[in-house]
């Protein structure tokens, strides 16, 4: 109350020593201050409500971008999971496909050497054959050759065939020998003479010469049995084609094969007569032959 008083003192003091024009303007101003005033404190007023609703707006933004991240640390957190079982799943994967690529190299390795040894077998198919072709065209020329030496004997008692992959040259008993005799007769030393030529003429091929006899038993006082008999004629071929016509004896070999290696039946006199002959095979020679399986280059 006394500060009223005193105020209304200094004014009333006032008042008497400021002049009236001076009095307005100082109203003035005091009025246009009090309206600044008002108008910070409206301002600080919506300054305040402005951020209250921008704590609001952040805080729920904030709320928001929390739920957000847990949102996103879960599903991260899952991926991680799911990375981690993939991993896994590929490291499964990659030793499974390590097995197989070794079960598929030892496969491959496989099939390559079933590969080189069907081609290896292949080859020596081809060359079996090949040779088997040459050898053949050989005993062609040989055949011909025979037989063009041999031309104008009686073709009863000259038979030449190829059995088994070699030249058979058949003589009948009657025309090399006397009957139940190993001594040869002067017409076979004709026809040995012509064969020695073409066998001189081919000294790669070795010589075989069997004596062979029908089933009738035989026994005089020069030959045992039909073994003696077949045995003593197959030697006095090989004997003649030595000594008289200069065929190597390293080449040949005498045999008797008797009654057991029969052309025909026995049980009749046309087969009989068949069965008794004498017979020279012409063999290539081991090295003759290996050259003629051998690859040709």
């Amino acid at each position: 109350m006394n500060k009223i008083v005193t105020l209304a003192f200094s004014v009333l003091f006032l008042a008497s020593c400021v002049s009236s024009k001076k009095y307005k303007d100082l109203q003035s101003e005091m009025e246009n201050a009090k309206m600044s005033l008002q108008k910070c404190n409206d301002n600080l007023a919506n300054c305040e409500t402005e951020k209250a609703k921008i704590a609001s707006d952040c805080k729920s933004q904030v709320a928001t971008l929390d739920a957000e991240s847990k949102s996103k640390s879960s599903k991260i957190k899952s991926l991680e999971e799911q990375m981690e079982m993939l991993k896994k799943t590929n490291n499964n994967l990659l030793d499974r496909l390590s097995d197989l690529s070794i079960v598929s190299k030892a496969g491959a390795e496989s099939i390559k050497k079933s590969l080189d040894a069907l081609n290896e077998k292949d080859r020596y198919i081809k060359d079996l054959n090949n040779a088997m072709a040459r050898k053949d065209s050989l005993n062609m020329a040989l055949i011909l050759n025979l037989k063009r030496s041999l031309s104008g004997i009686n073709s009863e008692d000259v038979n030449i065939e190829v059995k088994k992959g070699v030249v058979f040259i058949s003589l009948s008993d009657k025309m090399l020998f006397k009957s139940a005799s190993a001594s040869i007769n002067e017409k076979a030393g004709m026809v040995l003479e012509k064969i020695a030529k073409v066998l001189n003429d081919h000294k790669d091929l070795n010589i075989m010469v069997e004596g062979h006899t029908d089933n009738v038993p035989m026994s005089n006082d020069c030959v045992a049995d039909n073994w003696d008999l077949s045995t003593k004629r197959a030697t006095a071929v090989v004997r003649m084609l030595e000594k008289k016509y200069k065929v190597s004896p390293s080449r040949m070999t005498a045999g008797g094969r008797s009654e057991y290696d029969p052309k025909a039946a026995n049980d009749n006199a046309e087969g009989r007569k068949a069965n008794r002959r004498t017979e020279i095979i012409l063999v290539p020679q081991l090295d003759q032959f290996f050259k003629l399986i051998a690859p040709q280059s």
